[in-house]
């Protein structure tokens, strides 16, 4: 399908100058099976790094990976890993061995309402899952896929996204806040797509709903730039003008997918942890142009009211305890702009560490 018709904008510009840098050197991926760190593998596997390493957790999604990589003749220096990061010896390992110059760290949950139940996961895989990249990669540059989300947070995913940005940052890294990317494996416009092909009806949580959304290969030449961005640390946002309208995304579709055809709309009413409309950065935030020029760097006001590394301990902790009303709190300190929502109060009140159905 052709965004641009949609997006009403040109498209971002692909990295040019920046790649030659990433030209044979290690590069590890992690989350290398879902949709952008797949095509993020592909692009960089062009460019012969010595070697390309790719983690992912699911087997289903390596696989394919691997055979995409082979079928294009672009696996012959790439090592396939299977695992997690929140696997400290496998992550030693692949330090060990590999010794990556580069990481692009795209592992993370990130379906909003799912979460909202699963609160511990989310902090477990978002957080510790970055927190042990960033041990073992202690050589390496770190480059984190992050999201609008993390902005004035009011989900557990945009919370511990936003303490992995953090973390990354302490280390001296990048993050890299995206919006909603625009047919990736689980996006709204893969479920309209669905709902189109049964007839109806689209469903939209609020007629109010507005998202920043960008393609696939704009997130990947974002995540190219942010590593080629000559400033060492720092966190970055695309230079979108503005968010667009969820449903006129939705009657986009329609139209494109079902001509001639009356698919009705629905709104649903904003789930768990949602937004009507996502920002990529907070009011006390200020944004200046970066090296590339289709992104901003953002200078977020520091908070020096508690030690990162104690409160991450102690976080660490209350998930082990499962005890998800210690966690919260903990949370709360570590993004102290993060405001919970009721469906996560409630279950942090009743000290269950998930939801029961």
């Amino acid at each position: 399908m052709d965004w641009r018709g949609f997006l009403g904008r040109p498209d971002l510009a692909q990295p040019a100058a920046q790649l030659d840098a990433l030209r044979h050197q290690p590069v590890l991926v992690t989350g290398a099976g879902g949709s952008i760190g797949s095509a993020l593998a592909m692009r960089l596997a062009s460019l012969e790094p010595s070697p390309l390493i790719l983690l992912e957790s699911s087997e289903s999604n390596l696989f394919a990976l691997q055979g995409e990589l082979a079928e294009a003749g672009l696996a012959a220096e790439t090592a396939f890993c299977l695992g997690s990061v929140a696997d400290r010896a496998l992550l030693e390992e692949i330090s060990s061995l590999y010794a990556p110059r580069l990481v692009f760290h795209a592992a993370g949950y990130k379906h909003v309402p799912l979460l909202e139940e699963q609160p511990l996961a989310a902090i477990e895989n978002n957080i510790f899952g970055t927190l042990s990249l960033v041990r073992a990669m202690r050589e390496a540059r770190m480059v984190l896929l992050s999201t609008d989300k993390a902005a004035r947070p009011v989900s557990i995913m945009g919370a511990a996204k936003r303490v992995a940005e953090r973390i990354v940052l302490d280390a001296g890294g990048v993050a890299l806040r995206l919006g909603n990317v625009l047919a990736s494996r689980g996006s709204v416009a893969e479920i309209f797509a669905r709902q189109i092909a049964a007839g109806g009806p689209m469903t939209v949580t609020s007629p109010s709903a507005r998202r920043y959304f960008l393609t696939i290969e704009e997130a990947v030449g974002l995540l190219l730039s942010a590593a080629g961005e000559p400033e060492p640390h720092g966190l970055l946002v695309p230079a979108l003008c503005v968010p667009h309208p969820v449903v006129d995304l939705a009657r986009f579709m329609a139209q494109e997918l079902a001509p001639g055809r009356a698919i009705p709309v629905e709104f649903t009413g904003l789930r768990p942890g949602d937004k009507e409309s996502e920002q990529f950065w907070s009011a006390t935030d200020s944004v200046r142009p970066a090296s590339s020029p289709d992104l901003l760097r953002v200078e977020v006001q520091p908070d020096s009211s508690h030690d990162l590394d104690r409160s991450l301990a102690e976080l660490r902790g209350a998930v082990d305890a499962r005890d998800l009303h210690a966690a919260l709190a903990l949370m709360r300190r570590l993004a102290p702009d993060y405001e919970p929502g009721r469906t996560l109060l409630a279950l942090a009140g009743e000290r269950k560490p998930c939801a029961v159905l």
